[in-house]
């Protein structure tokens, strides 16, 4: 979901970028300019390699990619989901004999992707990583939500809304940068409040079907639960399903993550189960294409590196029944 609060943020940074790339005559000439020889021009070819869709949030990064290539017909695109991270790199591949100017990815998972990033820079591929980092810094740009501040914004939710103290259990996502910096925020918070006893932490690998069969466990494991960390969305429904089936869910509520609208009208419509909710939202895939545009698009790539952050972080906020129409978008693919 796109929220208004963070579309200002984008706005404000993808404009920042395109102003600054259009500045300055001289510099390098691009392949958007005449890479075809003095006086020819030939269009940039930009690569966006995402994971599948395999669920809801995915689905929206795969929407929003859509959008931001649509804004930029003159681009020679290449578009390719991958269901695991072997295609992944074997997509890369494919793209890098084909000849491209840069890539943005969004990796399946951080380290599987490290090698072939490291290949992809080392071309001199501009390249722009979204939303899960590598395990070295190759990328010349990393955009990503806050994750730090979504597992510490989120765990202090929890632990304020249990008065300190009660049993909890957690729901990782897909090992990855992104799962390790939530897992880790919350921890430290959790690990803060001696009242608070973490009884198990589980992969759900942000999964609707996972998140249902790895809750179903720790249901049959754990006797007294009084709030599940999940992370996402998506897992929290699974959760939740396994909770109403277990007949389970007067006893514990949980918090999901990323805002989408399911969840969200839940939120808005005081579901006892569902507090709370934290955004994350699926179009930062959007504003890597816009940079990658505008980093090229003129032939200063380097001038426009130079002074240009290579880390963008996305704030996140906690979404309460007071707030949640700002956050709830009906019509939207997530």
């Amino acid at each position: 979901m796109f929220q208004r609060r963070t579309l200002a943020v984008l706005a404000l940074v993808i404009g920042g970028v395109f102003l600054s790339g259009c500045q300055g005559g001289g510099g390098q000439t691009g392949r958007g300019q005449t890479g075809g020889g003095p006086g020819i021009a030939r269009p940039l070819s930009i690569g966006v390699s995402v994971p599948a869709a395999d669920h809801g949030w995915t689905a929206g990064v795969i929407w929003w990619a859509e959008q931001a290539m649509d804004l930029y017909p003159e681009v020679e695109w290449t578009f390719v989901a991958a269901e695991n991270p072997a295609k992944q790199i074997s997509d890369i591949e494919t793209m890098m004999v084909k000849g491209i100017d840069a890539l943005v990815v969004l990796a399946t998972e951080s380290a599987p992707l490290t090698g072939i990033a490291k290949e992809v820079h080392e071309r001199g591929i501009l390249l722009i990583s979204v939303d899960r980092g590598f395990l070295e810094p190759v990328a010349d740009l990393f955009i990503e939500g806050d994750n730090t501040a979504f597992g510490r914004k989120s765990a202090e939710f929890m632990v304020e809304r249990l008065g300190g103290r009660g049993k909890i259990v957690i729901l990782r996502g897909i090992p990855s940068t992104v799962d390790t910096d939530r897992f880790e925020a919350a921890m430290e918070v959790f690990g803060a409040n001696l009242g608070i006893e973490v009884l198990d932490s589980q992969t759900g690998m942000w999964n609707r079907q996972v998140g249902f069969e790895v809750m179903q466990t720790l249901l049959l494991k754990h006797h007294e639960i009084d709030a599940v960390w999940a992370s996402d969305d998506d897992m929290a429904l699974g959760a939740e399903q396994a909770i109403r089936e277990a007949g389970r869910e007067i006893e514990m509520w949980m918090l999901g993550g990323a805002g989408m609208k399911d969840v969200v009208k839940k939120v808005m419509d005081r579901d006892p189960m569902y507090p709370a909710d934290i955004t994350y939202p699926p179009s930062m895939i959007a504003v890597g294409i816009h940079e990658a545009v505008s980093i090229l698009r003129d032939g200063n790539r380097e001038k426009i590196l130079q002074f240009m952050p290579r880390h963008l972080l996305i704030d996140v906020e906690i979404i309460t029944p007071e707030n949640a129409k700002e956050y709830y978008f009906p019509d939207s693919v997530y």
